[in-house]
């Protein structure tokens, strides 16, 4: 699963998610994408279910991009622990998700498996997603 191999500090804030994507919101290395509308936190395990949705659907034909990366460190305290005593450990890895951010590219296969195949990998995802073809 994907995570950093080394961070500069252990715990984040939460910080905001509002407004558009600043990059990575163009088709630039295959020739299919998956566009995300709503903005939102994406799990490490989500992204390597839905990678896997997609290339099983493929039959390991095609190059797949993955252009979203889970930096972000989300902690918990753990269950019937009392408020107070400081913030919890680090549990889960996140990618921070904006409206047009592009988080997976395909190519190398006709378009109608591509559209089928991007259709699997966002039933994995927590947001609404367009299919988007490169210009």
């Amino acid at each position: 699963m994907l995570a950093p191999k080394k961070i500069k500090r252990r715990k984040q804030q939460r910080g905001r998610m509002s407004g558009k994507a600043k990059g990575g919101y163009t088709v630039s290395f295959g020739q299919y994408g998956l566009k995300a509308l709503e903005p939102c936190w994406i799990t490490n395990r989500q992204i390597e279910a839905a990678r896997i949705a997609m290339t099983r659907y493929v039959k390991r034909g095609g190059k797949v991009w993955i252009r979203i990366f889970p930096d972000k460190p989300v902690t918990q305290k753990p269950a019937e622990t009392r408020m107070g005593k400081g913030k919890g450990s680090p549990e889960f890895w996140v990618a921070v998700i904006k409206p047009g951010r592009v988080m997976f590219e395909l190519e190398g296969v006709p378009v109608e498996a591509a559209r089928e195949a991007m259709r699997l990998a966002a039933q994995k995802l927590p947001i609404k997603t367009k299919f988007v073809e490169a210009e």
